[in-house]
């Protein structure tokens, strides 16, 4: 069988540890024998990064920004520890942020469903997908404690010098803390627009929720942009496209997405986005079978694993043990990549090829071949835990068939 030609290059990013390993199997055994595969290449690789001073990092995002869609391996962010095991020269940043910086971009996390791992929630038959802002709110605070007898206030100067005045609170029976966050006009019609894109993308309805009834600027802030630019820029397109978008307060968000059965993508502010993907992901079941999706409000996708490097098994693996680490989500990844190089250069081919890949991995976990952390969720009867190996091969004979 000829193998799929692309036209246009995908964006690869490499990475570290376990995840790097596995990244040249996925290649190796499911991708090349299929498609002739044509990538800017950029190794992510913590040392790499180093030895560029982190240059690499925003070259990859550049370059995505140039070709529209990218794929990226688990990297390190690296703390004290990894300063000293790596020998850098500063702790650099997460890439995973930097990109999302130069891409203007909003993370998309969807649990892969599949039979035998039932989400904690039983009304759950079909993915939620969580969109979260990612700038601002407290994770750019400033926060003072305030002794007794101490007044705090907002102040704001204008560019003429002109103040404005609003108090706080007036601490004058007891110490007490306060905190200053704030957002950007510019960066949550960023993020409203990624979120409708991506909506239209995936012909999925959209919810959006803050606390505006409480927060009457802050919040109703948020409210008011996804409004605006819902009206005057993507109604027509989602009526077109038979989806809705749908704003609610946050806890009345909460009590519905509990009661809902999925199927559709919720965005968050920063901080609710940052505990409720959690939520999600440990609801479904593990953050092994959890996709993520960077999208830029003009259209710029960056696909990646929402998990980690997964160190400890690399450092067995480096002894020449064998692991049991799971690639579900770097497969996807992958298969997210080049179903959007497919759909955006108009190759039938490779967007077949990526919903067989798919179907071949969720296939073979439904057999009951699976990692053991998939074991030990499953509620399937013949499950049998097999190293990494043992399990892309697997795939890899069910994808042979469906190719066939």
């Amino acid at each position: 069988m000829s193998k799929i030609t692309m036209k246009t290059p995908l964006v690869e990013m490499d990475g570290d540890e376990m995840t790097r390993v596995i990244w040249k199997m996925i290649k190796e055994q499911l991708i090349e024998p299929y498609v002739d595969l044509k990538t800017e290449y950029y190794d992510l690789g913590l040392k790499k990064r180093n030895e560029t001073d982190d240059k690499v990092t925003a070259d990859s995002a550049e370059a995505t920004k140039k070709y529209g869609v990218a794929v990226k391996c688990a990297t390190i962010t690296p703390n004290a520890a990894r300063m000293d095991e790596y020998k850098l020269k500063q702790m650099w940043k997460s890439p995973n942020g930097t990109i999302r910086a130069i891409l203007d971009g909003t993370v998309f996390r969807k649990p892969i469903i599949v039979k035998g791992i039932t989400p904690f929630i039983p009304t759950w038959t079909k993915p939620i997908t969580i969109a979260r802002h990612a700038y601002g709110d407290i994770y750019k605070n400033t926060e003072l404690r305030i002794p007794e007898g101490a007044k705090a206030e907002i102040v704001v100067t204008d560019k003429d010098g002109k103040e404005t005045r609003a108090l706080i609170h007036n601490f004058s029976g007891s110490a007490g803390i306060v905190q200053g966050v704030h957002n950007l006009d510019r960066s949550i019609a960023s993020f409203a627009r990624s979120c409708f894109e991506f909506a239209l993308s995936e012909r999925e309805s959209i919810w959006f929720a803050s606390k505006d009834t409480i927060s009457k600027t802050y919040d109703h802030r948020f409210k008011d942009i996804f409004a605006e630019i819902f009206e005057s820029e993507y109604k027509t397109k989602f009526d077109e496209a038979g989806i809705e978008y749908f704003y609610t307060l946050i806890d009345d968000a909460v009590a519905r997405i509990i009661r809902s059965e999925g199927g559709v993508i919720w965005a968050c502010k920063n901080y609710d986005g940052d505990v409720m993907s959690d939520m999600v992901a440990t609801a479904y079941g593990s953050l092994g079978l959890m996709t993520s999706v960077l999208v830029s409000p003009d259209g710029v996708y960056e696909y990646e694993a929402a998990h980690g490097t997964v160190q400890r098994h690399y450092y067995k693996w480096l002894k020449g043990e064998k692991t049991s680490t799971n690639p579900v989500a770097t497969i996807f990844a992958w298969s997210g990549a080049l179903r959007k190089r497919g759909e955006l250069d108009g190759i039938a081919e490779l967007v077949d090829y990526a919903d067989k890949l798919e179907k071949a991995t969720i296939d073979t976990i439904e057999s009951g071949v699976m990692t053991g952390d998939m074991a030990a969720l499953s509620k399937l009867e013949n499950k049998r835990s097999v190293y990494t190996e043992e399990f892309l091969g697997a795939i890899a004979e069910r994808l042979a068939e469906l190719m066939r």
